[in-house]
């Protein structure tokens, strides 16, 4: 197998955007959205396994995994522009993304409006990660 060509800076910039769009996304923008539809309140939260710069800290770790994964098929695709990156997180999105999002929501018994803020947010960042690690190479 042809090693990929992988550029780690843009693996971390990607993995803080991420980072960063999730902080927005499920804070001051859709945060007590998303709260009151996963049936947290602020007690409850004070109440989980881990703190929430524990949480973070993992979430940021765990954030790193896909943008490298996603450099190894933005390599082997020779993926070079947003509109290409855009293109591959698209249909990476609605072959493993979205199914997966949409059997947790026939599932779990969650709101539809939950799946949609977080199957959207899935895509926005699977753009905006493939589009980093797309064009810094």
């Amino acid at each position: 197998m042809i090693e990929p060509t992988i550029n780690y800076l843009a693996v971390l910039a990607a993995a803080i955007a991420s980072f960063v769009i999730g902080f927005a996304w499920y804070g001051p923008l859709f945060g007590k959205t998303w709260m009151k539809m996963m049936g947290f309140t602020p007690k409850s939260v004070k109440k989980m396994k881990l703190t929430a710069m524990q949480a973070m800290g993992l979430g940021f770790l765990i954030s790193l995994v896909t943008p490298y994964v996603l450099s190894h098929f933005v390599d082997y695709l020779a993926v070079t522009t947003w509109a290409g990156a855009a293109q591959l997180a698209f249909w990476f999105w609605l072959g493993l993304v979205a199914p997966v999002q949409t059997g947790v929501f026939l599932w779990e018994g969650k709101p539809f409006k939950l799946f949609v803020l977080n199957t959207v947010y899935n895509l926005l960042v699977l753009i905006v990660i493939t589009g980093i690690v797309a064009v810094w190479q």
